[in-house]
């Protein structure tokens, strides 16, 4: 009890660090690039439509990796998981409602953090067959010949992600079905375990396709739950959203005590939700076939409002509109189930447990894919590989019904340790990022489809991924 209490004491003030780096570099990276995460979202539409990378596919017949919108949705499977449901409602139970504001603050600053991360990734990325790995770990190498601090952080993200984050969602999907059907534990572990192990040995492909059918439609149905919600109380959202910005500046007394819990809540949630900036999403990134790396890189950003001002901010109205932020009776996923059920049947709480199902395995998967292409940057032999896929499973298994209050804190801890990493180099490379984008610019301003060649910015070494055709072997 007392190493957890160390950690738990370690994380606060370790958090309180973070955030103000991850709000600083945010700001630096929106300044710098002129708010691309704001002014191009119509340009971000505009690529996910996909015809000129589809055209871009089949002019290049050596480039099979998958999609911007498979990438897109390999990365909203890992953001997009349980916390969204649960992670949510225990912020306003302890931070009151201002802490949906600060939520989508911390989403909007850094998703400038995540457009250059995510575009990173694009131009450091590797062949891997005829897909394409990369990520953090890979620009660590490539840009800094810092192999070792490469392999720091694919430790950290596998550890986080592919074990204990997994173990995480396998543990609130047990728990929410032991409590809706009597049903055992260990008995969900073993169907998400199962479903898990056909997917992931279909190797990134399978992940691509799995998640671009089961996430769109996943995210879509909760969110449109929300949306009959808000119709059925049109004339409380007004208050609805006087609420949530009076409690985020203290003008009211927020349930967790004023504006100090709002502020920590609202940017945790936001922070370990839509992962901006912290290196996890520029792994699927870099899977994604483009003509130039921004484009991913867009296309990523928007990915942080997808996660948090959409699907979060689904789960704080539907709590907020009931009311029973206020009782006290219910905390976590129970709240949120108990607030969609008080507006439109008890028959919701079984439609919460199955969004849980399919947000924990999507998660999984994604999660998944995440330790595969940092396994694959420490060590090409399949065996590790494997090891890796049978330990994913294992703590699976484990997590439906283990006890894992310090588990999770060791996640919170090691994941804050891969941020600090990742922020620091991307303040160092990011240049790169920011000359990209103005080539875009420029080419899009002469009417032009962008593409990218490494001589576009002389400074760039190691960019194997875009050499000019005529250079490759």
């Amino acid at each position: 009890m007392q190493v957890q209490e160390w950690i738990s004491v370690f994380n606060e003030k370790w958090y309180l660090m973070l955030i103000f780096i991850l709000v600083t570099v945010g700001i630096y990276f929106s300044i710098r690039t002129g708010f691309v995460q704001l002014t191009a979202i119509g340009e971000t539409f505009r690529i996910l439509g996909g015809k000129d990378e589809r055209k871009s596919a089949r002019e290049d017949k050596r480039n099979k990796g998958v999609s911007s919108f498979q990438a897109l949705m390999i990365s909203t499977a890992s953001r997009v998981g349980t916390g969204n449901m649960a992670g949510v409602a225990i912020a306003i139970s302890v931070g009151g409602p201002g802490a949906v504001f600060w939520m989508w603050l911390i989403a909007v600053i850094g998703a400038a953090s995540a457009f250059i991360e995510s575009t990173l990734a694009q131009i450091y990325k590797v062949r891997d067959g005829k897909s394409f790995r990369g990520g953090p770990a890979y620009y660590m190498e490539k840009a800094l010949n810092a192999r070792w601090l490469g392999i720091i952080f694919a430790i950290l993200i596998m550890v986080s992600f592919g074990f204990v984050f997994n173990s995480v969602h396998a543990n609130t999907a047990g728990v929410v079905f032991q409590e809706m059907f009597n049903l055992e534990p260990y008995v969900m572990g073993i169907i998400l375990a199962v479903l898990v192990l056909f997917t992931i040995f279909g190797g990134v492909n399978r992940i691509a396709v799995v998640s671009t059918y089961v996430v769109p439609v996943m995210a879509l149905v909760y969110i449109g739950m929300a949306i009959v919600v808000m119709i059925m109380n049109i004339d409380q959202i007004p208050a609805m959203f006087s609420m949530i910005f009076k409690s985020a500046f203290g003008f009211e007394e927020a349930l967790g005590g004023g504006m100090g819990a709002a502020v920590m809540n609202g940017v945790k949630r936001g922070l370990f939700s839509n992962e901006a900036g912290m290196g996890s999403a520029p792994n699927a990134a870099a899977t994604a076939t483009v003509s130039h790396p921004v484009k991913q890189g867009l296309i990523q950003s928007f990915g942080v409002f997808i996660d948090t001002l959409l699907v979060c901010s689904a789960t704080a109205f539907i709590i907020l509109l009931s009311g029973v932020h206020s009782s006290g009776e219910a905390d976590g996923i129970l709240m949120t189930q108990h607030a969609l059920a008080s507006q439109i049947g008890g028959w919701a709480s079984y439609f919460v447990g199955f969004a849980i199902f399919l947000f924990a395995f999507t998660s999984l998967i994604g999660n998944y894919y995440y330790g595969q292409s940092n396994i694959e940057f420490i060590t090409k032999k399949p065996g590790w590989l494997l090891a890796y896929r049978l330990g994913v499973v294992g703590m699976v298994l484990f997590g439906s019904v283990a006890k894992i209050t310090l588990v999770w804190d060791l996640a919170d801890m090691f994941m804050g340790f891969m941020a600090f990493i990742n922020l620091i180099v991307i303040m160092i490379l990011g240049k790169f990022a920011i000359k990209a984008l103005q080539d875009y610019q420029r080419q899009r301003k002469e009417g032009k489809e962008p593409e990218f060649y490494a001589d576009f910015i002389p400074e760039l070494k190691h960019a194997e991924c875009w050499e000019r055709p005529t250079e490759r072997s």
